[in-house]
């Protein structure tokens, strides 16, 4: 249900920057840096809805510039480790009725490709396999910076709940996952 799989697919989206000229010394393999950010929000018929964070997760990318579709990445997600600053809601998160974190104690998002959507910005579609369902996503992801050879990637997308079994409290909550994450790569 998380797109974190799509803070994955953000860091991808670099490569094909117009700014190729400058990001072409960023060519490699780079493992997302624990500062990272995942972050999500599901809405709620009367307002509120409910934000938080993922705070354990690992993934790599492979940037490649000057040929964006040759880019890819992994990101694997512990739903255990939401946060949203109310126990109550994080025990029901982590519960069977939406992770079965016990269960299932992975999210993970795989791109299968990697194509331009603009001068600093990408389209990542991959699959992510949530509760044992794997299912195809997509993702948007724009370039944040660098600093050295580490580079940040801004990226969001949005997840449908039900088709991974986590539809619990729909009409109510919304069915869809808001996803925002900033992913920063470290060279590997």
């Amino acid at each position: 249900m998380f797109k974190t799989l799509l803070v994955a697919a953000a860091i991808l989206i670099g490569a094909g920057l117009a700014h190729a000229q400058s990001l072409s010394e960023l060519r490699g393999r780079y493992t997302i840096a624990p500062s990272s950010e995942i972050a999500f929000f599901v809405g709620q018929v009367g307002g509120g809805g409910i934000r938080g964070r993922f705070s354990r997760f690992s993934g790599a990318f492979e940037l490649h510039p000057d040929d964006i579709a040759r880019s890819n990445v992994t990101i694997t997600l512990e739903p255990a480790s939401v946060a949203t600053g109310e126990s109550r809601v994080e025990n029901f998160l982590r519960s069977k009725a939406v992770f079965d974190a016990a269960a299932h104690p992975s999210i993970t998002f795989r791109s299968t490709s990697v194509r331009p959507a603009g001068p600093n910005s990408a389209i990542i579609e991959g699959t992510l396999t949530a509760r044992g369902v794997t299912r195809r996503e997509t993702f948007h992801a724009s370039f944040a910076g660098r600093q050295g050879r580490d580079i940040a990637f801004r990226v969001v997308g949005e997840v449908f709940r039900s088709p991974y079994g986590m539809d619990v409290g729909t009409p109510i909550y919304s069915n869809i996952v808001h996803f925002d994450m900033m992913l920063q790569g470290q060279p590997i």
